[in-house]
């Protein structure tokens, strides 16, 4: 299983990003040890994370994420759903927005 997440940092930037342990990522991300976006841009909270079968999967879904405005971003995290931007770029059935109850959210 893979995972692609948003998080807010502290300086209200979205950073994306895709892992197949969502608790050890965020770990490494809270403790200066993620990516180096996250070692500069210190991350605040996870904001949605959403699951899929493969790498394959994951990294494109992470493409198209990564390339969206951040009010796009921001309209994503607040109604919780990809399919007014991303319909007919990917299959949306394919990702399922997960409910992650842990320290970073």
């Amino acid at each position: 299983m893979y995972y692609i997440y948003m998080l807010r940092c502290m300086d209200n930037s979205i950073y994306t990003g895709i892992t197949n342990n969502i608790e050890k990522r965020m770990d490494n991300h809270f403790n200066g040890k993620g990516a180096k976006y996250t070692k500069t841009h210190k991350p605040l909270k996870l904001e949605i994370v959403w699951k899929c079968k493969n790498k394959s999967l994951a990294s494109k879904l992470e493409y198209y994420l990564k390339i969206l405005s951040k009010s796009n971003k921001e309209d994503i995290i607040i109604n919780k759903g990809i399919g007014n931007y991303l319909k007919g770029k990917i299959d949306l059935r394919r990702y399922k927005i997960i409910d992650i109850k842990n320290k970073y959210t």
